[in-house]
């Protein structure tokens, strides 16, 4: 019995699949942090944008000045803003808008996380599931 082996199986390039951006800023998000970094201290690489395990419902969002690239960060850039991800969060993150509301009472960035599932009553802290990878 002898085996031959088979023709090389033609195969054509796939267009690669598109992704929806891990964060995008709204314009009003997109100016104050702006603003913020014209008036920080120094210069800064940019917005650290991350989760991390905290408060009630199990995680926080975390919004920080940037000193530097990590090699490992995802970059990406929104409205003239450079944020950069920690590994970690991109999959809590994907498609999450940041905006910036003003209230009467307050202002704050806040998070539109289609991975969120859950929120506790003083809104500190979120409950995020993990995208799924396709």
């Amino acid at each position: 019995m002898t085996l031959s082996a088979s023709p090389p199986q033609a195969t054509s390039p796939r267009e690669p699949r598109k992704r929806p951006p891990i964060v995008t800023l709204t314009e009003a998000a997109a100016a104050r942090v702006l603003e913020i970094m014209r008036r920080a201290p120094r210069p800064y690489a940019g917005l650290r944008v991350g989760v991390k395990n905290a408060g009630c419902a199990g995680q926080e969002y975390t919004l920080d000045y940037a000193e530097e690239a990590r090699p490992t960060d995802e970059i990406v850039e929104s409205r003239g803003v450079k944020i950069l991800i920690e590994p970690k969060a991109i999959l809590f993150l994907i498609g999450s808008e940041i905006d910036w509301e003003v209230t009467r009472l307050s202002s704050k960035f806040v998070f539109r996380n289609p991975n969120q599932t859950d929120a506790c009553g003083c809104g500190e802290s979120v409950t995020i599931v993990p995208a799924k990878q396709a």
